[in-house]
């Protein structure tokens, strides 16, 4: 007979925690390997990462799945390695060869790169791929693509920050250019690779993709999924990064206790802030975050708000209030 298996005892768990995804991985299945190791009550990722990419992916667990939106919207930076002369299915290496074409010298001058630079900077529009999540009346549109349909996408508008395009060679030395992209929510990069290598006239697919920023949130602070396994459970809660690491853009407003009482109640405040679209509000005594809010015309107005008991528990859990013995800022 098989052993039982064992029952994880899950616990309330806040804070973010800044994964370099692996190869292979969806990103949900790197957010649930990542919830069973801290045995975690809830948790979120901050928007897929493709299984044939690696790099940052910000995994969210209890209050901090509150802000998660807005890792989703934020900017994102790419490397990515494009084979040029070979099109494919997919856009990239798993998908069946579509058309080879001659790589001449031409094509790859620097002159040609800096113009299709240049073209690809700013505004763009993209047609979204066949391979990708999209739903049309219901279902995916990699399910249709798998079925041999093809189904009519409408282009969508995408904004392309930053763009710079080097020659290179791919794994198996063959000609390639290595793409870095900062972009906008809803840039499909393998579809970038293809329209450059369609606008240098011989074509390309992705044979390797890495996303090394989001938000501000860097590879270099990322822990690798295996470490983390190999890890203890005081280390692996040790690299957390307390809520509030998704919130670097928003202006800080800290309220004094029966402020910040009625303000977590969802009332307004009254003061002499400045406008503002994103605040982070903290209460003073103890300092800990209260929740997001704007502000317009004086008033502090509640968007999204913590509630007593996350916030109790995310003080209870910081290593110098445990160890003073009681809930003070040090």
């Amino acid at each position: 007979m098989n052993a039982p298996r064992t029952r994880v005892q899950r616990r309330p768990v806040h804070g973010v925690l800044l994964l370099d995804k692996p190869l292979g991985f969806s990103s949900n299945d790197a957010l649930q390997k990542a919830k069973w190791l801290l045995r975690a009550e809830k948790a979120g990722h901050t928007g897929t990462l493709d299984p044939l990419a690696t790099g940052v992916l910000p995994l969210c667990f209890g209050a901090a799945t509150k802000f998660s939106q807005l890792q989703l919207d934020a900017p994102k930076t790419y490397e990515a390695i494009a084979r040029l002369g070979v099109t494919t299915t997919t856009g990239d290496a798993e998908g069946e060869v579509l058309r080879e074409c001659a790589v001449d010298a031409a094509m790859l001058a620097p002159e040609r790169l800096a113009q299709v630079q240049r073209q690809f900077t700013g505004p763009i529009r993209q047609v979204p791929p066949m391979y990708s999540a999209l739903k049309k009346d219901g279902k995916a549109l990699y399910e249709y693509a798998r079925a041999g349909v093809e189904v009519e996408r409408a282009a969508r508008d995408v904004e392309i920050h930053a763009l710079n395009v080097a020659l290179a060679l791919d794994g198996q030395a063959q000609p390639a250019i290595k793409i870095i992209v900062t972009c906008s929510k809803g840039t499909y990069i393998r579809t970038l690779g293809e329209d450059i290598g369609a606008a240098l006239g011989c074509g390309a697919h992705l044979t390797f993709l890495r996303r090394i920023d989001t938000g501000g949130l860097g590879i270099e602070r990322c822990v690798k999924l295996a470490d983390f396994e190999a890890m203890d459970e005081a280390e692996r809660l040790a690299c957390l990064l307390p809520p509030e690491a998704l919130l670097a853009g928003h202006r800080h407003v800290t309220l004094g206790g029966e402020d910040a009482g009625r303000f977590l109640s969802g009332l307004r405040r009254r003061g002499s802030w400045p406008d503002a679209p994103a605040v982070a509000v903290f209460g003073d005594a103890p300092r800990a975050l209260l929740g997001v809010a704007h502000t317009a015309a004086g008033e502090l107005i509640p968007d999204r708000l913590l509630s007593p008991i996350e916030i109790q528990q995310i003080l209870e859990s910081t290593p110098a209030t445990v160890a003073a013995g009681i809930l003070e800022t040090p």
